[in-house]
C-alpha cells in the first residue's frame, strides 16, 4: 500500500524520521511531500526543505522513500497521485485539535481520502520544527533533535553556539 507524508518539514526533525522509520514498518511505498507554501512563517525555501529531507534520509539510512513538493490542497495533490491515505505524527492535544479539524475538512472536500495518525518515540514527543528554529536562533544544542545536515544549514541560517563565545 502507498501512502503519503505531507508537511512542510521546515525543518525535518528527528520526530519527523521516526514517523518515517515507523510508516515503512507498515507501507510498502512511502512518499513524503512538502508543501511549498504555508500560513507559518518559512525558515527555508521549498529546495532547501526537499534538501535537506533527502539529506536526512541518506544520513539515517533510509532507502526507497519518495521525497516530492506540492503548491495546493492536499487532496488534490493526492487525487493527482492516485493515492487515498496519508500519515501525519500526533504528539499532544494541540496536534490532535488541529489534525482532527483538517481530516474532517479534507473528508468534506474528498471523502474518498483518509487520514492515518502515528505518535512518535517518547524521546521524541516534544520536538516539533518550530521550537527546534527558536533554538537554533538562540543557538543552542540541536544535536538531539535533527540530522548533522540540518543542523548545519540551521547554524548557517541563524549562527552556530561557537559564535557566541560561550562555547
Amino acid at each position: 500500500m502507498r501512502i503519503i507524508y505531507p508537511g512542510t518539514f521546515d525543518p525535518i526533525t528527528l520526530g519527523h524520521l521516526d514517523i518515517i522509520r515507523r510508516a515503512v514498518r507498515i507501507f510498502s511505498e512511502i512518499e513524503v511531500a512538502v508543501v511549498s507554501r504555508s500560513f507559518k512563517s518559512l525558515c527555508f525555501t521549498i529546495e532547501e526543505r526537499v534538501g535537506l529531507l533527502r539529506g536526512s534520509l541518506v544520513e539515517t539510512g533510509m532507502k526507497g522513500i519518495e521525497v516530492s513538493s506540492f503548491d495546493s490542497l492536499l487532496v488534490e495533490y493526492m487525487k493527482k497521485k492516485n493515492s487515498s491515505t496519508f500519515i501525519r505524527g500526533l504528539r499532544a492535544n494541540s496536534d490532535f485539535e488541529y489534525e482532527f479539524q483538517m481530516q474532517l475538512m479534507n473528508r468534506r472536500l474528498a471523502p474518498e481520502i483518509t487520514g492515518l495518525y502515528l505518535m512518535p518515540s517518547e524521546d521524541n514527543m516534544y520536538l516539533s520544527s518550530t521550537l527546534v528554529k527558536e533554538i537554533a536562533r538562540y543557538r543552542g544544542d540541536l544535536s538531539s533533535m535533527v540530522t548533522a545536515c540540518v543542523r548545519k544549514a540551521l547554524e548557517e541560517r541563524f549562527g552556530s553556539e561557537a559564535d557566541t563565545g560561550n562555547g
